[in-house]
């Protein structure tokens, strides 16, 4: 989920900036939106899989180190909701569905705001921001984890032990 987000982030910061005669100016969007509900789907199923199994116990032995953790996994968790119903929002403010990959549609409940899609937009740009700034923080936890303190957090996360 994580490689598609910072995918998101990179196609979102490329396609504000095309203009109409650019050939990505329709399908940008397309596949944005599209894989934008898809990290919806994942991020339910992470929660739902997150909520009926019993977390690894958290063996970090330093009370600030577990804090931070704790911190930064429910930052990245609401943030990640931020930006999916932000993105919604923005989607949808004109009345018209969002398009699953072509499978299907999901219902527009319209504009609930006045200038929703740039209220809307300015939430979903720093929430991108933010997400990127807390998986930078994660992913230097993780390498010094792995390379300074010399414990298995790093191969636990990826599964490896």
């Amino acid at each position: 989920m994580a490689l598609i987000i910072v995918g998101l982030y990179i196609l979102g910061d490329y396609m504000v900036g095309l203009d109409y005669y650019d050939p990505w100016y329709q399908s940008a969007p397309f596949w944005h939106k599209s894989f934008g509900l898809l990290v919806v789907l994942l991020m339910v199923l992470r929660v739902g899989v997150r909520l009926s199994t019993k977390a690894p116990e958290n063996q970090e032995p330093k009370r600030f180190n577990r804090l931070a953790a704790t911190a930064v996994h429910f930052g990245l968790y609401g943030l990640v909701v931020v930006i999916c119903v932000s993105g919604f929002l923005i989607s949808s403010a004109d009345g018209r569905a969002v398009s699953f990959f072509d499978l299907f549609d999901v219902a527009s409940p319209g504009a609930l705001i006045d200038n929703q899609e740039d209220v809307a937009g300015v939430w979903h740009e720093r929430a991108g921001l933010a997400i990127l700034f807390l998986a930078g923080l994660h992913a230097l936890a993780a390498m010094k984890h792995h390379f300074i303190d010399r414990d298995r957090v790093l191969k636990r996360m990826l599964g490896l032990d």
